[in-house]
């Protein structure tokens, strides 16, 4: 029988190449960005050593020490204390340090050495300290630490993982704390440990450690697994030693860490003897981060994104109409009349592949999102974003779940537990589906195209930039409405590491792509497959009894069309008719399934192309002969799509993160009533008053 795989958890501070060190040792596609917060989950990987023993890797939330304040610092805390349920203590860990930032690091390393855990340092971005005319010798530094090994590294171009992978082979290496705080600070830490060893407690010392070094905890002011009756045992102990100093326990641990990291630094940095210049990155962000230049290039940056999005796309996507084209075809000539060839041509292949064009477009949004992060720019978007959100009460730490809620609102979601504050929290969980993400896509596309069937690029670009925007300025504005509802307190500084700007990782972005192409072709194959059958069974069945019923009259009759006109005098104030109110029915299991929903009832999935379903909508008419895609009926409904939620997926991960039913039914219930009364102000206002 096989002994079970040595477990070795990953460390390091927000932006210290982490992640990408998981990815080079693991080979497990992962997300990977620059700015703090990136890494929200637990990830696991397996990699081999050089002796082909099996290990297991943990990629552990970044943070920059064990003194927890948000939920996924103390995931990495729980799991090194071996307290987080369902996951074992590690057998040794990984300490991964960005070497242009030494002292700042080695804080986290010297407190997972406090842990009495086996520790390997992985000295990652050493050229980014060698352009900076310093060096880190790593025997030095690994004497300093105790033995502890120094492997040097560059994560991003995988130099040094050989090194590494030989340093996990070896048997982990145990140091010793290397700081001293005082005698009195000694028995404290002394007797806490034997009350935590009569109280049954495992790893005693580390965690008697953990409890002195942190007042937070001691305070019962954030969730953690130690027995209250416990803390109040410990308190008696830490004030009576302590009693005669004038700075409080937790506060002459700090220093004496801070002494010896100074210590550390001091006997293992070489050069920096001359004059600092500024370096590459300090030079870029003199314009990058300005407050008008910095403005202006952000909007030309997301500009070129959407431009791109219309302009590079249009060849693939004509690639895809014709391969889903000549699909059709070849099914409608293969298959005999009947129900079958229908279900095929118009259910299956006209649903599936009027949302599956959409994938190039989508590829370039992550592609642009992708460089971003990986360039270190998407760090400073944060930081010129700050100074608008400290107009709506949240930070800039709040607008990086909401940056990446435009690719997808979950991973924005879940990225939320980097936000200490729980007001605040909930705040930006709420507002998050705002924020225009990939699914919203093929719907824009379609009615900006059904809108404005002259438009030019640059038109389309405008339009769509302005959706975004509109989603935006939404998001801000309800955040501005529930801080005041929810939390009276002004919002927290945002402290935020601004990384150096580098070359993209260009396998990594694409590895990416490749991942969100999967996940949304798997999407269509799956949830857009399924709703698809259910809308053409819907709009088919029952059949009239005469054969040659007209295809108008067997719609209205079917079961689409009965609801359809129950819903429809809700809907007309919006000026929609019952197919558009049935279309957007459908959609609210996902925003994407508008598109097939309305190809379906306008049977155009034999040709299945973009501009065959814009065609059919621009020619739909009124009994009177009123085109029912109207331009101000597309703007009502580009507006509705823009604010209401109309995703399971994420209903079901507010219900988790909040753990309520409550939130995330008020959010269905804010953002679709806000949708409505909005497309109804859009419609009845412009058409009116501008015709």
């Amino acid at each position: 029988m096989s002994s079970p795989a040595r477990k070795i958890a990953l460390v390091g501070n927000p932006n210290c190449g982490k992640t990408t060190l998981f990815n080079a040792l693991t080979g497990l596609r992962q997300k990977v960005g620059n700015y703090p917060g990136v890494t929200v989950e637990k990830k696991v990987g397996e990699m081999r050593s050089l002796h082909g023993e099996k290990i297991e890797l943990l990629d552990l939330p970044g943070t920059y020490s064990l003194s927890a304040r948000s939920d996924d610092e103390r995931v990495a805390r729980d799991v090194l204390l071996g307290d987080l349920k369902g996951t074992d203590r590690p057998d040794a860990v990984l300490c991964v340090v960005d070497a242009s930032n030494l002292e700042r690091n080695l804080y986290l390393v010297l407190q997972v050495i406090d842990l009495k855990l086996p520790v390997i340092v992985a000295l990652n971005m050493v050229d980014v300290l060698e352009e900076k005319g310093q060096r880190i010798d790593p025997d030095a530094l690994s004497q300093q630490l105790g033995g502890t090994p120094v492997i040097p590294c560059q994560a991003n171009q995988e130099i040094g993982i050989v090194d590494i992978k030989g340093a996990l082979s070896r048997t982990p290496h145990r140091s010793h704390r290397r700081w001293n705080a005082g005698e009195d600070v000694e028995r404290i830490l002394e007797k806490s440990a034997e009350v935590l060893i009569a109280r049954g407690v495992p790893n005693a010392a580390a965690h008697a450690l953990t409890i002195i070094s942190d007042r937070a905890m001691r305070d019962r002011t954030h969730d953690h697994c130690i027995d209250h009756s416990l803390l109040d045992e410990l308190e008696p102990i830490i004030n009576g030693e302590a009693a005669d100093s004038d700075l409080p326990i937790e506060s002459r641990i700090v220093a004496a860490r801070y002494e010896t990291i100074g210590q550390i630094s001091a006997a293992s940095v070489r050069g920096g003897d001359a004059p600092m210049e500024l370096s590459f990155s300090d030079k870029l962000d003199a314009t990058l981060i300005h407050p008008i230049k910095g403005w202006l290039i952000f909007i030309a940056v997301m500009v070129t994104m959407f431009y791109s999005m219309f302009t590079l796309a249009s060849v693939p996507m004509d690639w895809i109409d014709a391969g889903f084209s000549k699909l059709g075809e070849w099914a409608g000539a293969s298959l005999g009349e009947g129900d079958l060839k229908d279900l095929i041509v118009n259910g299956i292949i006209g649903g599936v592949g009027g949302v599956v064009i959409f994938l190039p477009q989508i590829l370039i949004l992550f592609f642009f999102i992708g460089v971003l992060e990986s360039s270190g720019y998407m760090a400073r978007a944060a930081f010129i974003m700050d100074r608008l959100m400290s107009k709506v009460g949240l930070n800039g730490k709040s607008f990086i779940p909401l940056l990446s809620s435009y690719a997808c609102a979950i991973p924005g979601i879940m990225g939320t537990r980097t936000i200490e504050d729980d007001k605040d929290r909930l705040v930006t969980i709420l507002v998050a589906p705002l924020m225009s993400c990939t699914a919203r896509l093929p719907v824009y596309v379609i009615l900006i195209g059904v809108m404005t069937p002259n438009a030019d690029a640059a038109t389309r670009t405008s339009l769509m930039f302005g959706l975004y925007a509109l989603g935006t300025l939404g998001a801000f504005f309800f955040a501005w409405i529930f801080k005041r509802a929810f939390s009276k307190n002004a919002a927290s500084p945002f402290l935020i590491e601004l990384p150096p700007y580098r070359m993209p990782g260009w396998k990594l972005v694409f590895q990416q792509l490749l991942d969100r192409g999967l996940v949304f072709l798997k999407r269509a194959g799956t949830i857009i497959l399924g709703l698809s059958i259910l809308i053409w069974a819907a709009s088919t069945y029952p059949k009239p009894a005469d054969p040659d019923t007209p295809r108008e009259i067997a719609l209205e009759q079917s079961y689409m069309g009965q609801a359809g006109k129950i819903i429809e005098p809700v809907v007309e104030p919006l000026g929609y008719d019952w197919k558009i109110g049935s279309a957007i029915v459908w959609s609210f299991a996902a925003r994407e399934v508008f598109n097939s929903a309305i190809g379906i009832i306008y049977k155009v999935g034999e040709e299945a192309e973009e501009e065959e379903l814009k065609t059919a909508l621009a020619n739909a008419k009124h009994p009177d002969g009123r085109p029912i895609f109207s331009f101000w009926v597309c703007a009502g409904l580009l507006v509705f799509y823009v604010f209401a939620q109309q995703c399971i997926a994420t209903f079901a991960v507010v219900k988790r993160e909040t753990a309520s039913w409550k939130w995330p039914i008020f959010q269905v219930v804010y953002m679709t009533t806000f949708a409505y009364f909005a497309a109804m102000a859009v419609y009845q206002i412009g058409s009116r008053f501008f015709g």
